[in-house]
């Protein structure tokens, strides 16, 4: 063998030596527990002591986020990126996700969360911005405009007009970007936080028949909005409790916070008059009632909600079950969110 053949192949075996020396360290690494990798960063610590108090904190960081191979160059680009703006001091406040990365989390969150993720994609919420933004019978009666990325496309990093032409309601209209076609315009993280804020949930006394019920609900409040101007997440809980009329009369309003994040889309005109735009708080015989007492919370399902309070003949010896009672068309005999005792019986 030449001198060479000879260096070549000591250089091929250091390298080769090398290489399995950092995937192992690599793999050392990655099954390390977070607070001796990642909590090791300041700037990640806020996160992980959210993370450590949240419903994910059995979950390693890298389940959710990747490792620095998880997602081929794009993943290896960014975790440089990062390393070289904590050396360079480089002043960088917006560790945001992008639309493309929320999106991307609406996969890492079925791997868990199944049933929920199936109950999402079978209802409104999963919309994509074809079904929105190109519906012809809907741009033709009110225009697009910027407000409507406020439930429509929250983490979308343009404006209305980079999204959408032309903007009129002549039409015909089409995606300047047409593979966002098929993209959720309300993915997951809408309305959810990861990395949550509280303390965790105390085990349930068992000493309670309140606690071993199957019917108890937590008294904490996970779901949020997500607000698009000032680009941070807001618990449900924090929301003003609406303040809604009808006419002149003051409506009462359900008390459960997660009404008020309903309300934050599904909203009145600026006078809060219930029915107007696109509102649904329930007046007449409903009144006072939540969005979630009819409502699957995924799916948005109300199918069957009805016998959960009527029998299937109600008092008054009418079939609850057979009654036009939907919301899709606002001249129902008997809308569910309006129906009052007047519109069955006489006064």
């Amino acid at each position: 063998m030449t001198r060479f053949k000879k260096r070549l192949a000591v250089i091929l075996a250091a390298h080769f030596v090398l290489l399995l020396v950092l995937l192992g360290y690599y793999s050392y690494w990655t099954s390390l527990p977070p607070e001796r990798t990642c909590a090791g960063c300041h700037e990640i610590e806020p996160s992980y002591r959210l993370w450590a108090t949240s419903a994910h904190r059995d979950i390693n960081c890298a389940g959710c986020h990747g490792t620095a191979l998880s997602n081929g160059i794009h993943s290896l680009r960014e975790k440089t990126r990062m390393v070289f703006r904590h050396y360079s001091r480089e002043h960088y406040d917006d560790i945001s996700l992008t639309e493309e990365q929320v999106i991307a989390m609406n996969q890492t969150c079925r791997e868990c969360h199944r049933s929920e993720y199936a109950a999402w994609q079978s209802g409104g919420h999963a919309a994509n911005y074809a079904r929105i933004f190109l519906d012809e019978r809907q741009n033709s009666l009110e225009q697009l405009n910027h407000d409507c990325l406020r439930c429509h496309g929250m983490f979308y990093e343009g404006d209305i007009h980079s999204l959408v032409h032309p903007i009129d309601i002549e039409g015909p209209w089409h995606l300047r970007d047409p593979e966002k076609a098929g993209q959720p315009t309300i993915p997951c993280l809408a309305c959810h936080r990861i990395h949550e804020t509280g303390m965790p949930l105390p085990a349930w006394d068992y000493d309670e028949s309140d606690g071993i019920h199957y019917l108890r609900e937590s008294d904490r409040v996970k779901a949020g909005l997500f607000d698009r101007n000032e680009r941070m997440f807001l618990n449900a809980s924090v929301l003003p409790k609406p303040v809604m009329w009808d006419g002149e009369r003051q409506l009462k309003v359900s008390d459960d916070p997660r009404m008020r994040l309903c309300i934050q889309c599904h909203a009145p005109s600026a006078w809060h008059q219930s029915g107007s735009m696109d509102d649904r708080t329930p007046r007449g015989a409903h009144e006072g009632i939540s969005c979630l007492s009819c409502h699957s919370t995924h799916s948005n399902s109300a199918v069957n909600s009805c016998i959960s309070c009527h029998p299937a003949i109600s008092n008054c010896g009418l079939d609850v079950m057979t009654m036009n009672t939907t919301y899709a068309f606002r001249d129902s005999p008997n809308n569910i969110h309006f129906v009052s005792c007047a519109d069955c019986h006489d006064e």
